[in-house]
């Protein structure tokens, strides 16, 4: 991975100081630099940070009785592209429920895209979600008959 992700980083922490040492309970008085942004997530347990923000994310559903829409978005991750020869491109992408009354995605999964597809992996997220009376609006990629065989779906709305 490149300087800029790193230096987005670092600008962020500049920005919201304040904020984060609030949020946080600190008293830094420098923000982090994109050195030791890029050295921290050298150290990170990916699999351990990705239960915890599953389990941050859970608890942001239970604070939504207020919700009634639901909006789906998938995404390819910059630089998983991985080209093998003779065969096709595969990559990592994400799927993410996003709540806008809450400011938060609620739920998201990563999948290989040789592995999976969209389509499969919006259905897992919602599989684990209350719908009753909640809108889901997603691209036209999942407007299909088969996404919504599902008793407690209904077909796409025009």
């Amino acid at each position: 991975m490149g300087r800029a992700p790193w230096s987005a980083l670092e600008r962020f922490a500049k920005r919201h100081l304040a904020l984060l040492n609030e949020v946080l309970g600190l008293e830094i008085g420098k923000p982090p630099s994109d050195s030791t942004f890029r050295y921290l997530s050298l150290q990170l347990d990916v699999e351990a940070f990705e239960a915890l923000l599953l389990q941050w994310m859970s608890q942001q559903r239970a604070l939504g009785d207020g919700v009634d829409t639901l909006v789906c978005d998938g995404k390819t991750l910059r630089g998983s592209i991985d080209q093998k020869p003779g065969a096709a491109a595969t990559s990592i992408a994400q799927v993410s429920l996003y709540s806008q009354p809450l400011g938060v995605a609620i739920a998201q999964t990563t999948y290989a895209t040789d592995e999976s597809s969209e389509t499969a992996a919006l259905q897992q997220l919602l599989s684990g979600i209350e719908l009753t009376d909640v809108l889901v609006q997603a691209d036209a990629l999942h407007g299909n008959r088969p996404f919504f065989s599902s008793l407690r779906s209904r077909a796409p709305t025009s």
